[in-house]
């Protein structure tokens, strides 16, 4: 016989929407790493710790953002290490996919509910595949993060030590770049290897492969895996995605350059200018790590890094802002409405309108949210200036991590305000609107419609 308890939460849990689901399953993510960072014997001696500041911490994990009110260095021991890679992978490869693998790993069947789920997770449009997508984007994720641990932990022998310290160091940048979690266990980011141009490229590919995007990820795998004479067809999605991020990449760097060249960028030579210019366009995306102190940078330098975290990374990726795909439909809207097209056209396919429809309802809710934030912030917190605040909300919402040094003076409002943005820029917008709405119900009847004057 069932308890009633048991039958209680499964009706319960029946109700929920996927998207209710996905957002219950984060939140539970979050309450069991706040127990885990608070356990005391994962700390260094001497180490005390408030509730909101674990909660920060744990939320800021998850959501694979990286902005902290601590040092992780000076807080965590090694143990403390190895728990928040754990965190940070559950947060950046998504907490369906870790527990759909688990669930194979036990032996158990995928249900409908859960192939739901997962579809939900990871934004895809059809059922089919749910299982084997699962498994290609963990393992994929793995091998990545492996290659680059390897790779950073034999490279590290010259800055570290010991051999151990050296591979730990090297397993928890991999981590963290892949997952563009954003945390560091140098106590300086990256800031120690501002001139060691390796490092940085190993962590820019870490970074793009964990942002990309998994579909994107599995087409090119597929490709590259293809037998010969088999013919690959890449998607829309990914060719969209994939010019998107490249693209922005490097404007990004351009008009880091350009606006900050007689000012941060004075009398270095080109190769410096040129990768810290490409370092901070990339990390800027989603990554959070950094190889210098972004407060440095002129107001032009700071806002242009606003509008590249608002954005974010790629869709069904480790990131969070409006995401890539969003930014560019908006856009190929509003050229294909200026040129006097109906329809949106790119890559010889059309974009289906319902897409067009949800881009914009991205972005209005995205600026809303992050307005409003920002505002509430300037109220709570006005020892600080509009710029360092709308650096922060915008880092907090991309789930970026980068900060200009102002993360730790915040009050508890402002923590809890960024704590917010976090969550929401982890689980999606759409998420975060599907929370208060139920399943979707056909309307039997329209009203006559009406022109109104717009603009």
């Amino acid at each position: 016989m069932v308890p009633t308890y048991k039958k209680s939460f499964t009706k319960f849990f029946n109700r929920l929407t996927p998207f209710q689901v996905i957002v219950l399953f984060y939140f539970t993510a979050v309450l069991v790493s706040t127990l885990l960072i608070s356990l005391p014997f994962l700390h260094r001696g001497g180490v005390e710790l408030g509730f909101i500041d674990i909660l920060f911490t744990a939320v800021s994990a998850v959501s694979v953002t990286g902005l902290s009110v601590f040092s992780t260095a000076d807080t965590f021991n090694t143990a403390g290490y190895f728990v928040l890679m754990f965190i940070l992978q559950f947060g950046g490869i998504g907490v369906m996919t870790l527990g759909t693998f688990i669930w194979l790993m036990l032996g158990k069947k995928i249900g409908l509910k859960r192939r739901e789920l997962i579809k939900t997770d990871q934004n895809r449009n059809t059922f089919s595949g749910m299982v084997k997508l699962i498994r290609q984007i963990l393992l994929l994720i793995l091998l990545i993060e492996a290659v680059g641990a390897v790779i950073l932990g034999v490279y590290f022998t010259q800055y570290f030590p010991t051999l151990g310290e050296a591979f730990v160091q090297g397993m928890f940048a991999s981590i963290s770049a892949t997952t563009n979690a954003g945390f560091d266990i140098t106590g300086t980011s990256l800031e120690m290897f501002s001139d060691d141009y390796f490092v940085q490229f190993i962590n820019i590919l870490l970074l793009t492969l964990g942002a990309i995007g998994f579909p994107v990820l599995i087409e090119v795998k597929d490709y590259l895996t293809k037998k010969k004479n088999a013919y690959i067809n890449f998607s829309l999605f990914a060719k969209l995605t994939s010019i998107t991020f490249g693209a922005l990449v490097v404007i990004g760097a351009i008009l880091i350059y350009i606006l900050d060249r007689n000012h941060f960028f004075q009398g270095m030579s080109w190769h410096e200018a040129f990768f810290y210019s490409l370092f901070q366009s990339v990390t800027t995306r989603n990554g959070g790590l950094a190889t210098m102190d972004v407060s440095d940078f002129s107001s032009p330098t700071l806002l242009v890094i606003c509008v590249l975290m608002f954005i974010g990374a790629s869709p069904s990726s480790v990131g969070g802002g409006i995401r890539t795909t969003t930014f560019a439909i908006t856009l190929l809207s509003v050229i294909a409405y200026a040129r006097g097209k109906k329809n949106v056209r790119v890559f010889r396919r059309e974009i289906d309108p319902d897409d067009i429809f949800r881009s914009f309802i991205v972005i209005n809710t995205a600026v809303t949210i992050t307005g409003a934030a920002i505002i509430l912030l300037n109220y709570f917190e006005p020892q600080f200036s509009l710029l360092e605040l709308s650096f922060e909300a915008c880092s907090a919402f991309g789930t970026t991590g980068l900060s200009m040094g102002i993360t730790s003076e915040l009050e508890t409002a402002g923590k809890i305000i960024i704590i917010s943005l976090m969550f929401i820029g982890r689980i999606g917008i759409f998420s975060f609107l599907f929370i208060i709405r139920g399943k979707v119900r056909k309307e039997n009847y329209h009203y006559p419609k009406e022109p109104m004057i717009i603009g």
